[in-house]
């Protein structure tokens, strides 16, 4: 008997420690034991249908005490709002506050009341428009914002008690065309230079905690949506190379890089809207892993059927997104997809995957446990964007995204031992503007106060003045020793009316070379170009500080006015990231991130997708103002010695590089390279932005993963080698090549 009862004793002991910590938690789900399919499962067995629809709409589950994640635009800044905050929704915009009303009625009737939150706190830190990060060519600057974006938000969350866990970035699509309205969006047009950015944002989004997301990174807008105009109900046509060579590049590379979240697009691909097409599942879960949210735009569930006829009406067009792969929708509300659940259009298999992929991101962000490091996060007791180590992160982004266009005959820097007395021009120079996107800081250096605070105390003189309508602009430029003209888009599009300005209208603009979301450029001229010609006219000492979304075509600018340089708007530190290139305490390095095209004759068709027909650096035809990866510096490079070797599956390129000039500075080098058979002339494979001192010589290495020289084959439907070998090319832009060699694949 003794023997029968040992074995009995062993399993309970053996037992116990599982038995004692189940008692722990009310629910199996809590339990971070288990695996992460177990939990999530045990959560979706416990919801009721209408916690689970309310999941497909934004909601938490707070019977089950999972908190609401919230989400937030943060493409250069996370957007809390505020009394600048653009007041006009929009077409789409309508659709989504409407369903945020009615969902927030729907949570209120499955919870307790509650004491009334903590004031809204509406200020962020405010970097460069993501095209300006794009600039930097700096992974590092990338992470930067990332990181700082979900700090705040985390901060944001636990003071106000109103998660913004869920941050929409970074934005992956691709600026093939300068006409597209949202090319401030872009990090460039080149799929490469963008995957590269996006991974080090997600990284720095999510953070690198092994269990844990500081933040959710859920990228935009998948897939080819580069036309604003009538893009509730365009086509987006190409091959299946370009889907996975270009289109799709950017967001495979964050995949990577750890998102397992996406926005759908507006836009049909191939005929079929994004929103409930078969790669949702074929590629972004099975292929990617990518199961987490997936959530389509505003407005565009009902797009599917208004706009494109693809559904015959909303609850078909439910069915159809959620059998895709849609896990979450923003502009619908409880009761629309309630209605169509009763009505038999939805399954209670479907509505479990669907919840889960939700559930998913809650339990990454540490919501479905008691304990998450990032609940315990210690902030000072000021607010992270009031702090000088953001601001300075602020001005180091922005100092890093300042291109030098020109610089004939060393104009720049100024000297102020020299120059005593200082003109500036232009509708750019006196405030830092707030794009559709942009988050609301505390403060802002327009470049007008950079110019002045960077001569302050050194006997230095500056004047301003708007605009010339009288020729007094031209006697103020004759008195200057050297002119700056500051002129650029309006990113709202709204005119330059002073204190009598206005929102513009939805879809909107008073400029045609203007252009945001919902509206397309129709024109790449620069309005305000006739203001620089009648400066320099008065004065040849005349530098172009070009403040603006995206290129303009700036020919004339380009042949006669001997300094010029680009940054972007939106910036708390704008101002003084400009005067600090422009008077040489920072030597600039940012490089173009998308093809400055002399003409708009020299595009083809806006809705024309297939690049191949004259697009980007890749198959352009025509010769550009600047063409893409150019920026110059106050110091010079010299490269030599390449040489190549293989390191497992990395092909590793050294070379040294040498600082020729009297100045400390950065070179951005760039690695292309070409394919036998390839239609395109060179391809962005790797890049580096160096820090070598005057007269220093360093060994560059670039490592490029095997992966990073395939392209896409049809045949095969994967990633292969394009022949034997490749020519690989090492530069300072993609038209200063400086170093070849051919490589054996």
């Amino acid at each position: 008997m003794k023997t029968a009862i040992k074995p009995v004793l062993a399993a309970l002991l053996l037992a116990l420690p599982c038995l004692l910590r189940a008692q722990e938690f009310t629910y199996p789900f809590q339990n971070p034991a288990l695996s992460e399919d177990e939990r999530l499962d045990n959560a979706v067995s416990l919801m009721t249908v209408d916690e689970k629809i309310s999941t497909i709409v934004g909601q938490g589950v707070p019977r089950l005490g999972i908190a609401n994640p919230g989400s937030t635009e943060a493409i250069h800044g996370i957007v809390r709002g505020g009394s600048n905050q653009l007041p006009n929704l929009g077409f789409a915009g309508q659709f989504q506050q409407q369903a945020q009303q009615a969902n927030r009625q729907q949570a209120g009737r499955q919870q307790a009341p509650q004491t009334p939150p903590p004031p809204r706190m509406v200020n962020s830190t405010a970097f460069p428009q993501a095209y300006g990060i794009g600039e930097t060519w700096d992974r590092e600057m990338a992470f930067v914002v990332g990181d700082v974006m979900s700090y705040e938000a985390r901060y944001y969350s636990q003071k106000s008690g109103r998660n913004c866990l869920i941050l929409w970035a970074p934005n992956a699509d691709l600026a093939r065309d300068p006409r597209w309205g949202r090319t401030e969006e872009s990090f460039g047009e080149d799929p490469y230079l963008v995957g590269e950015m996006v991974a080090a944002e997600v990284k720095g989004i999510q953070g690198d905690n092994p269990t844990y997301w500081r933040g959710a990174a859920l990228m935009k807008h998948f897939l080819a949506n580069s036309n604003e105009d009538n893009r509730y109900g365009t086509d987006s046509r190409f091959d299946e190379s370009l889907f996975r060579d270009y289109y799709s590049y950017g967001f495979w590379k964050g995949a990577r890089a750890g998102s397992q979240s996406v926005m759908t697009a507006y836009n049909r691909y191939n005929g079929v809207p994004c929103e409930a097409n078969p790669f949702i599942k074929d590629i972004l879960n099975k292929e990617w892993g990518m199961n987490g949210t997936i959530v389509n735009d505003a407005g565009a569930l009902r797009f599917m059927v208004s706009a494109h006829n693809y559904a015959k009406d909303i609850n078909e067009a439910i069915r159809m997104s959620l059998e895709a792969g849609l896990t979450r929708f923003i502009d619908s509300n409880f009761q629309q997809v309630k209605t169509a659940y009763d009505a038999g259009y939805i399954s209670d298999e479907l509505l479990d995957a669907r919840t889960k992929g939700n559930l998913r991101t809650m339990l990454k962000l540490g919501l479905m446990d008691a304990a998450c490091p990032f609940d315990d996060m210690q902030f000072g007791e000021i607010a992270p964007w009031e702090t000088q180590a953001f601001k300075d992160k602020a001005r180091l982004v922005t100092q890093k995204s300042v291109v030098l266009l020109k610089n004939e005959g060393n104009i720049l820097p100024i000297d102020k031992s020299k120059v005593k007395k200082i003109a500036v021009f232009g509708n750019r120079a006196e405030e830092v503007l707030k794009d559709w996107y942009g988050a609301l800081p505390t403060y802002t250096v327009s470049a007008l106060d950079g110019i002045k605070a960077k001569v302050e105390g050194t006997g230095v003189e500056v004047r301003f003045q708007k605009w010339d309508s009288d020729g007094t602009a031209q006697e103020l430029a004759r008195w200057a020793d050297i002119c700056i003209v500051c002129v650029g888009n309006h990113p709202a599009t709204s005119p330059d009316w002073g204190a009598q300005s206005i929102q513009a209208p939805w879809a909107m603009g008073t400029i045609a070379g203007d252009g945001r979301e919902a509206l397309d450029r129709r024109s790449l001229k620069l309005e305000t170009e006739d203001l620089i010609k009648v400066i320099w006219q008065a004065n040849h000492n005349t530098v172009v500080a070009l403040i603006s979304s995206f290129p303009f075509a700036i020919n004339w600018t380009a042949e006669n006015v001997p300094g010029i340089v680009h940054l972007t708007q939106c910036s708390q530190e704008l101002g003084n990231g400009l005067a600090d290139v422009l008077f040489g305490d920072y030597n600039p390095a940012g490089r173009t991130n998308q093809t400055w095209v002399g003409d708009i004759l020299d595009l083809p068709n806006l809705l024309d997708y297939d690049i191949r027909h004259g697009r980007t650096y890749m198959y352009a035809k025509a010769k550009p103002i600047f063409p893409f990866g150019f920026g110059l510096s106050y110091t010079s490079f010299k490269y030599s010695g390449l040489k190549a070797s293989r390191d497992g599956d990395d092909f590793v390129f050294r070379f040294k590089l040498q600082n020729t000039g009297g100045r400390d500075g950065e070179e951005v080098v760039q690695l292309y390279a070409t394919f036998k058979g390839d239609d395109a002339v060179r391809r962005l494979r790797g890049f580096e932005r160096v820090a070598v001192k005057a007269g220093e010589t360093r060994e560059v290495e670039i490592r490029v993963p095997a992966d990073d020289l395939k392209l896409w084959d049809e045949t095969q439907h994967a990633f292969a080698f394009k022949g034997r070998s490749a020519r690989i090319q090492i530069g300072a832009s993609s038209a200063d090549i400086r170093l070849k060699k051919n490589v054996r694949l």
